[in-house]
């Protein structure tokens, strides 16, 4: 069983150029058969979205992990799957090299299964798929990448609605250099969210700064902007594997300023949502741990309902946003919808939905499928994006933002002539 298969096995300690990573070896069990880490990574919008990093050239996925219940700055993690392998190889970037305890490297193996859907319940819904959609087997396609915790999940489902892709990367990225200020200077908030006054005081530092300079002291204005003050100032090592740090924590976000995160980010309105978010689950009012738990494993009709039911509950968690964590969740009958939807049905199926009627569409088209209607769904829309810009796994990240809808319609538009010039 894979359940009790997928354990980091340490393998070596290596300093390469003064960087320190212990190396694991990650069993894949019985999804060796089916699992490729390409495919698997470059599977959905997400691994374009920071602090996730892929390779083109090495075929390799880093970014930064929490370690759960720990204090300590996140690890950046490296995977690569070598060729007819059984397993998966970590390089974890650790400073000086040490052994990681027990608790951390269980936090990053059920971070790094999470992402991969590396499960027995993922590896069966892959091969029950894979029966239904023979074209789904013939390509490998079968799982569908996803972030390292719920809340990122979440957070990012908020990102996508109502604007372009160019922006979500824009605002994911900007969430991930405000993690890394608020990780150097040492600010993870203390007092519980709704009792802080509308200017809070923090430590910042400017970022281009080697390692080991001073800190300043800085107010963080509703305005979004930095007011210095270097008295009082201490030092903070830099974390080495990134400048632009990892996706922040509920702990991290729930004591800022919600006019201040909303300009820092550039996330509009949807900058209440988030922190609103992160305060419910920093107070325990949405357990996101026991969510998870309540799928079960198994995605039923009424697990969904009851799942669907208590996101609906969260301000700013319309039926878009719902659908697109629950499949995230690793629920794959309900196809979210929106004017991507209509511009892929319109395109591939000639369908003139609305928004009135394209549930009704989607069932006539995919319904055969449950249920697996969104994987059907998925896997046409990847493929259609890899006919219009190529092979996503081979885009250059700094082409990543031309993934828009005005990019779709037509094959005539400069950014598409500029892209396939350059690859």
């Amino acid at each position: 069983m894979i359940e009790f298969v997928l354990k980091m096995e340490r393998q070596n300690v290596v300093n390469s150029g003064g960087r320190w990573y212990v190396e694991y070896k990650l069993p894949l069990g019985e999804a060796a058969a089916t699992f490729n880490l390409e495919k698997s990574v470059c599977s959905h919008g997400f691994f374009m979205t920071a602090p996730n990093h892929w390779d083109p050239l090495s075929k390799t996925f880093q970014r930064p992990l929490h370690l759960f219940h720990s204090h300590q700055p996140p690890l950046s993690v490296q995977i690569s799957q070598p060729p007819e392998a059984d397993h998966l190889l970590l390089r974890v970037f650790h400073s000086g090299g040490e052994d990681l305890s027990p608790a951390h490297e269980q936090s990053l193996t059920e971070q790094v299964r999470r992402m991969l859907r590396l499960s027995d319940a993922e590896e069966k819904k892959v091969r029950a798929f894979q029966d239904v959609y023979g074209e789904a087997k013939s390509s490998g396609f079968g799982r569908v990448f996803r972030s390292p915790t719920l809340f990122e999940d979440m957070v990012k489902c908020i990102l996508v609605c109502n604007c372009q892709w160019s922006r979500t990367l824009s605002m994911a990225r900007a969430l991930c250099e405000l993690q890394l200020e608020l990780q150097i200077t040492n600010i993870a908030p203390k007092t519980p969210a709704g009792k802080e006054s509308s200017k809070r005081k923090i430590k910042s530092r400017n970022l281009g700064k080697r390692c080991g300079e001073e800190d300043v002291k800085s107010t963080c204005e509703a305005d979004g902007t930095l007011k210095v003050d270097e008295s009082n100032s201490e030092k903070t090592e830099l974390p080495f594997h990134s400048a632009m740090g990892n996706f922040p924590s509920p702990e991290e976000l729930a004591g800022l300023n919600v006019d201040f995160l909303g300009k820092r980010c550039n996330l509009g309105y949807r900058a209440s949502r988030i922190l609103g978010l992160a305060q419910s689950v920093v107070e325990g009012r949405i357990n996101l741990k026991k969510l998870e738990q309540d799928c079960g494993g198994e995605a039923s009709l009424s697990n969904y309902m009851k799942i669907n039911e208590q996101l609906g509950e969260i301000n700013g968690f319309g039926p878009f946003t719902r659908a697109n964590v629950l499949m995230c969740l690793g629920f794959y009958h309900v196809v979210p919808s929106d004017s991507e939807t209509l511009r892929h049905l319109n395109q591939v199926h000639g369908k003139k939905s609305t928004i009135k009627n394209i549930q009704q569409d989607i069932e006539m088209i995919y319904g055969k499928y449950a249920p697996y209607q969104f994987l059907v769904y998925w896997s046409e829309i990847w493929s259609f994006y890899e006919e219009r810009f190529g092979k996503l796994s081979e885009l250059a990240n700094t082409h990543y933002k031309l993934i828009t809808a005005a990019n779709m319609r037509c094959k005539n538009d400069k950014a598409f002539k500029r892209l396939k010039k350059e690859q």
